[in-house]
């Protein structure tokens, strides 16, 4: 029997409603009781820890464009990385503010929430991780690049999330892990930052990772992203197809030949509106 009322439910449909109406993909919803029971970080890391008295974390997700995703590092798919991220924080705030005015506390936690990537340089890690909320909240299942994978968009999505003391039905976890452990993502890294094989979450130089994001920042053409361009999970690839080979073969290609018609487009982009990755 349900220990949540009519109105608990009710008010979770709202919620997601309001978040698709604002443009989101997938909306999860996870008690905060699941961070105790898995335990995947440490303590200080709970919602419930950093804000006492929440109840309920509600995650949103919206995709990344995959067309345009290909032709990472460009301003391109900067752009729309930075379009995802105010899309998310608004989105976010309008549904805090929507539990507020039913007396409910509530506050978000911005997607990225870092001042600049050399801080990530210095100290590779977040206040709040996304990822694992997502995962509480039935959105997915985390994979070998340490991203989430859900069943929609793959890792190609972007994550924020809402903490509130509103008590609301959880979502079931997924007890499949959607990751097939091609290692497509290690074998593209531009960096080589995944360092191991044996685990379905690989072991990941963090600090490298950041210093090329960097670089691309300095260059105008942040964030990366090769990890989730060339993961083969999600439902869109129904739409836009694979092709396994074109990334495998990318970086030996274009070093021979910058004009391979091929990658024309990908190229064409990279050459407009940033500046050369030193």
């Amino acid at each position: 029997m349900s220990n949540f009322s009519n109105k608990n439910y009710q008010l979770k449909y709202n919620i997601v409603d309001r978040a698709k109406k604002l443009g989101m993909n997938i909306v999860g919803f996870a008690s905060v009781d699941r961070w105790e029971k898995y335990r995947d970080t440490n303590p200080e890391y709970y919602p419930q820890n950093i804000w006492p008295g929440m109840k309920t974390v509600i995650v949103f997700g919206t995709q990344i464009y995959l067309p345009m995703l290909e032709t990472t590092p460009s301003i391109v798919y900067s752009e729309l990385y930075n379009t995802t991220n105010r899309i998310l924080d608004e989105t976010a705030y309008k549904i805090a503010n929507y539990l507020n005015t039913l007396g409910h506390q509530a506050l978000f936690f911005p997607r990225d929430c870092y001042g600049d990537i050399s801080v990530l340089v210095r100290k590779p890690a977040a206040a709040f991780s996304q990822v694992l909320a997502a995962k509480y909240a039935g959105l997915g299942t985390i994979g070998y690049n340490h991203t989430l994978l859900t069943k929609e968009f793959g890792p190609r999505v972007r994550l924020v999330s809402v903490i509130t003391n509103a008590v609301l039905p959880p979502d079931p976890m997924l007890k499949k892990d959607l990751c097939i452990k091609c290692e497509m993502c290690r074998k593209c890294c531009p960096t080589i930052s995944f360092t191991t094989t044996e685990n379905l979450v690989a072991d990941m130089n963090k600090k490298r990772c950041a210093e090329y994001h960097a670089k691309l920042k300095a260059a105008f053409c942040y964030p990366c992203g090769v990890c989730i361009k060339v993961c083969p999970v999600g439902d869109d690839r129904k739409v836009y197809g694979y092709n396994p080979k074109k990334y495998l073969k990318e970086r030996e290609v274009l070093r021979k030949d910058k004009n391979n018609s091929e990658y024309a487009g990908w190229v064409h982009c990279r050459n407009h509106g940033s500046n050369p990755i030193e």
